[in-house]
């Protein structure tokens, strides 16, 4: 249950509206946390900053970006988010059998070691406690520039915010999103 309901395009102020309508162009559709966020406008100006900086020009495919949100989210219980997440990387075009395989990323011969090694330090982080170790880091640093792993850290942190917003505020999934998922179920 949605505990604070989406404020209607039309009550937001302009800047903050502009701000949503570029996540609709960039989603395919208008996201309620950030109908919810618009009560606040700073709160969403400085989200969008983020977002923009995460997803921006980087040096690591946004496609591995999305299932690292999406690995963390889903370690995080956050169904709102890991939906977002899948939905993402579905549009940078990451194969659903990948999207599906993230749970057996160790496994699957769908992901190569480097994916391994940030889905794995996805999921140790997006946990409570995180579990991170530096082994862990020693494996990603085996593929990734320290760029790269901030870059990765990055989708981990702006999830971890994400997902306890979403999962506090019972945030409804939109209807794009969910009809991926129920697609899945």
């Amino acid at each position: 249950m949605t505990r604070l309901a989406p404020l209607s395009i039309d009550e937001v102020d302009s800047d903050t509206r502009q701000m949503i309508e570029n996540a609709e162009a960039l989603m395919g559709f208008v996201p309620n946390d950030a109908l919810v966020m618009a009560r606040n406008p700073a709160l969403t100006k400085a989200m969008w900053g983020l977002v923009a900086a995460v997803y921006g020009p980087g040096s690591v495919d946004n496609g591995l970006k999305r299932l690292i949100g999406e690995a963390a989210s889903k370690a995080a219980g956050c169904f709102y988010c890991s939906a977002h997440a899948a939905h993402g990387a579905r549009e940078q075009g990451v194969a659903q059998e990948k999207i599906d395989a993230v749970w057996s990323f160790e496994d699957s011969p769908l992901f190569n070691e480097a994916e391994r090694a940030a889905i794995n330090l996805a999921m140790k982080a997006g946990r409570v406690p995180n579990e991170t170790t530096d082994a862990d880091f020693d494996r990603l640093g085996a593929h990734f520039s320290e760029t790269e792993i901030t870059e990765i850290v990055a989708v981990i942190a702006m999830s971890g915010f994400l997902n306890r917003w979403n999962t506090t505020l019972g945030t409804a999934l939109e209807p794009v999103p969910m009809a991926s998922v129920e697609a899945l179920l």
